[in-house]
């Protein structure tokens, strides 16, 4: 078992291999590099809280396999109070950097929910899957590692299945099978947290039958594999985040690549699932249960930031709080609504026999719409309450506001309730929180608000709702569907 602090992660990235990629070049040092050190930073903020006596009870969980202390992102979720200290970590991580700690949340994810995949895999068909992830779950433990989760596919056209494809490529496959392991091949699209992790599991995009067989895979793989090529991708704000000065917060900032795996070797003792379909509808299912519960408390605890950049704002525009009271009760609202949402779906939930907690797949799903929603909402509150200056597109830059020729006058323009330099972080937190790189994935990260909805049409007693209702009105029966119109 193995407590990292944050400048022993930073070391253990800098001796993996380079391969992640942007603007067309090799980063030779993502704890350096101003397109990855900021998200490096903020995880290993996150590393540094082990060892924070206020901090470490929220960011360390007791091991399942040992019994010791390790990362919470290390350990697995075997109780409700174990997701629910997700929940509270995640909430914790954005109230930090105000943005997501990738690199401790998909991975750790997919790895939970491999548990408990394999644990029916062996129960059913005696794979020998199990004891494989409780061997790599230990070298986790052990070395302290974090983890990205890659499973969007590129997917290609999205009205044929993978195997219809023209390029084969557009969702990750297994292209051979030989006897000490798989070569994988293809790509994963819009991974978060890569040029962060160690290591990157790799799980099946969706739920598959048996025509599909080749792509359905799970592993874990370095990240710095040989074969496989990180692309970090570019958001319209990543120049200014990668400026110096105030033009963007150096808290923190999410990253996101495009994976090509190049013929990857992958050993079959990290090896969980290979072409054993029928288990990956069930994976999707648990996966998107953990993680569409705790994503509430993301964008919660990035909406408690805009609530105090919306507070900080006002002020520096001269304006006392009490002036916008309302509008940051809704603020606070809409974060409490999604982080309760997914506590909901927590303590609804019932435990694995392999022992893993999985929420309520329902209230899980029903968050996830919320998730889609509500924060938009907030970020719109927290522009209004700004005002112009924050929210047009009219801010000046850094380097303008540092010119000899009219730099000073700059300033002055820009005083008001406090002086300039005051007013212009405080303008840029809040631009960079509602429209720029801060921005956590609302819509679709961890799936579409759409699927979400497909999922709650599914799974709620329609007709249940029907009888309960025909039977309080006094019917013997409810009123017949009607026949659906002949085209």
């Amino acid at each position: 078992m193995a407590l990292l602090n944050g400048e022993q992660y930073r070391e253990s990235l800098r001796k993996m291999r380079p391969n992640v990629y942007k603007w067309g070049e090799l980063i030779a040092d993502v704890t350096a590099h101003p397109a990855t050190r900021l998200h490096v930073q903020s995880v290993a903020d996150s590393y540094d809280a082990a060892f924070d006596p206020e901090r470490s009870p929220v960011f360390t969980a007791q091991s399942h396999l040992s019994g010791q202390t390790a990362h919470r992102w290390n350990t697995l979720l075997d109780s409700v109070t174990a997701v629910m200290g997700n929940a509270r970590m995640k909430r914790a991580q954005y109230n930090r950097t105000g943005t997501c700690q990738g690199a401790t949340c998909a991975g750790w994810t997919g790895l939970n929910v491999l548990w408990a995949v394999t644990y029916e895999l062996d129960k059913d068909l005696g794979t020998g899957y199990h004891e494989r992830i409780k061997k790599y779950f230990q070298h986790v433990e052990d070395n302290g590692l974090a983890l990205a989760g890659a499973i969007t596919d590129a997917k290609g056209n999205r009205a044929q299945k993978p195997s219809e494809q023209v390029n084969k490529d557009a969702n990750l496959h297994v292209k051979e099978v030989r006897p000490d392991g798989i070569v994988i091949r293809g790509y994963k699209a819009q991974i978060c947290g890569v040029a962060a992790c160690h290591e990157i599991v790799v799980l099946p995009g969706s739920g598959y039958g048996e025509s599909e067989k080749d792509f359905c895979v799970a592993c874990a793989v370095p990240r710095d594999a040989a074969g496989l090529t990180v692309v970090e991708t570019r958001r319209p704000s990543d120049a200014r985040d990668e400026e110096e000065g105030w033009d963007a917060p150096k808290a923190g900032n999410i990253t996101q690549a495009f994976l090509i795996f190049d013929d990857v070797f992958v050993p079959n003792e990290r090896v969980f699932l290979n072409g054993e379909f029928k288990y990956t509808g069930k994976l999707i299912g648990y996966f998107t249960a953990i993680y569409r519960a705790a994503i509430g408390a993301c964008v919660a605890g990035q909406g408690d930031v805009m609530c105090g950049a919306a507070i900080n704002m006002a002020r520096a525009n001269g304006l006392p709080q009490k002036a916008f009271q309302d509008k940051l009760n809704q603020m606070a609202i809409n974060n409490e609504v999604t982080y309760a949402v997914g506590l909901g779906a927590m303590l609804a939930g019932k435990g694995h026999p392999s022992g893993l907690w999985i929420p309520d797949m329902l209230l899980a799903h029903v968050n996830k719409t919320q998730v889609a929603k509500l924060p938009y909402e907030t970020k719109v509150i927290c522009q209004d309450i700004s005002g112009g200056v924050a929210e047009t597109g009219c801010f000046p830059s850094y380097k303008d506001c540092r010119s000899p020729l009219y730099g000073e006058e700059l300033m002055k323009a820009l005083a008001a309730g406090a002086d300039g330099e005051t007013r212009a972080r405080a303008a840029r937190l809040v631009e960079w929180l509602t429209v720029g790189g801060g921005i956590p994935g609302c819509m679709h990260g961890g799936g579409s608000p759409d699927g979400a909805r497909l999922v709650v049409r599914a799974l709620e007693p329609w007709e249940k709702f029907a009888a309960d209702a025909a039977r309080i009105a006094g019917l013997a029966a409810g009123p017949a569907e009607p026949a659906a119109a002949k085209k």
